[in-house]
């Protein structure tokens, strides 16, 4: 069933170019930006967003100059977490996402995650890309907020879900 979903939605986001997607993007970063968490979050975990998915890339950008913001790095079968400094310390890593280069940092006092997906639903479940890496991550946060964001082609009224999953406390769309 998850992988007739990411087909769907996959179909889906091929309708959209992606300075379409971009566009779309706009006000979903705008709300994310006036959501009381991030308001008064001071270390925020983001992604550095594929072409396909909510474009976080001038986000980023912009909130490095009054917040420190952590980004994801595959390693292994694992995302580990390195502090983005600025758009020159990035590197192409695993499956052609923009990284930080530089040391691991530690998974302490982080005050929000935002979180990307193939789909959401209202209950705040995930549909992923597939291979768990956000599912293992998550896990290892008990009480830190999350938000998912997806363009509202993307939520779904219920997504299946196993043990390992793990929802979001909050969807912007």
């Amino acid at each position: 069933m998850k992988k007739e979903l990411r087909q769907s939605i996959r179909q889906l986001k091929s309708n959209y170019s992606v300075s379409e997607l971009k566009q779309m993007s706009v006000p979903i970063i705008e709300a994310l930006k006036r959501h009381p968490k991030f308001v008064v979050a001071k270390k925020i975990l983001l992604y550095h967003s594929l072409p396909d998915e909510v474009c976080t890339h001038f986000l980023i950008q912009e909130c490095a100059k009054t917040k420190q913001i952590l980004l994801p790095v595959v390693k292994n079968d694992d995302l580990v977490l390195k502090k983005y400094k600025d758009e020159k310390s990035l590197s192409e890593g695993a499956f052609s996402i923009l990284e930080p280069i530089g040391e691991e940092e530690s998974f302490d006092s982080i005050d929000l995650i935002v979180v990307p997906g193939m789909a959401f639903d209202l209950q705040g479940n995930r549909l992923g890309r597939g291979k768990g890496y956000y599912d293992r991550l998550l896990s290892k946060f008990s009480n830190v907020f999350t938000i998912g964001i997806c363009f509202p082609f993307q939520m779904l009224k219920s997504i299946p879900t196993e043990s390992f999953d793990r929802p979001v406390d909050f969807v912007i769309s």
